[in-house]
């Protein structure tokens, strides 16, 4: 059986390839045939994501749709996981979560099993789909609630060296309130400003 592995990271800052090594022994111990293997650093908020969909594009019915966990795949709103989940259907891929033990059964269950498994297998991954989104938004909250916080206790608070350019600090704390994973690139080129001082005012925060 065919398999397509699918490394996903939010950042430049963190590896999409970290998880390629054991997704791959996994591989090898389920007995799947690696045919493609599709990295990138992208928000998991996102369905318009260039690997994934060259993976879609490029697999074959019956074949392996192979990740380390479900929050690999999808950060996505209920609608876009819908979209993608559909996809996957209409493809006839079998979507393998490494840390998801049911899962594992769609590779070797046949029969009425096979299909018993496949419909609770579907109903954990809506679960773990859903409890990743919810952790997306809870992590949108708190960015916002810390901004928030700074200015009630003091209204004219700025970062330390940029009161002459408040305009832009605030325009990228909005920008990564709003998109909390987006890599500092993205969230630079939202913003009109250079990468550095995205880091800058991530450092900031921090401090």
């Amino acid at each position: 059986m065919n398999a397509h592995l699918y490394l996903r990271a939010s950042t430049k800052d963190q590896d999409a390839s970290r998880a390629k090594v054991a997704l791959e022994l996994f591989a090898v111990e389920k007995g799947l045939n690696i045919v493609g293997v599709y990295a990138e650093n992208i928000s998991g908020t996102k369905l318009n994501r260039p690997e994934l969909l060259a993976l879609l594009d490029t697999a074959k019915e019956g074949d392996v749709l192979l990740v380390e966990s479900v929050d690999r795949l999808s950060r996505l709103s209920q609608a876009d996981w819908d979209t993608l989940k559909a996809t996957i259907r209409a493809k006839g891929l079998r979507l393998v979560v490494a840390d998801l033990p049911t899962s594992h059964m769609l590779v070797e269950a046949k029969g009425i099993t096979g299909q018993v498994m496949d419909v609770i297998n579907n109903m954990l991954i809506d679960l773990m789909a859903t409890m990743a989104r919810l952790d997306q938004e809870k992590r949108v909250e708190r960015i916002m609630q810390g901004l928030k916080n700074k200015k009630a206790a003091d209204p004219d608070w700025k970062p330390a060296g940029k009161a002459k350019n408040a305009a832009m600090w605030d325009k990228v704390t909005t920008v990564m309130g709003k998109h909390p994973t987006m890599s500092a690139d993205e969230v630079a080129t939202l913003a009109g400003c250079g990468v550095a001082t995205v880091y800058r005012i991530k450092r900031e925060l921090k401090a």
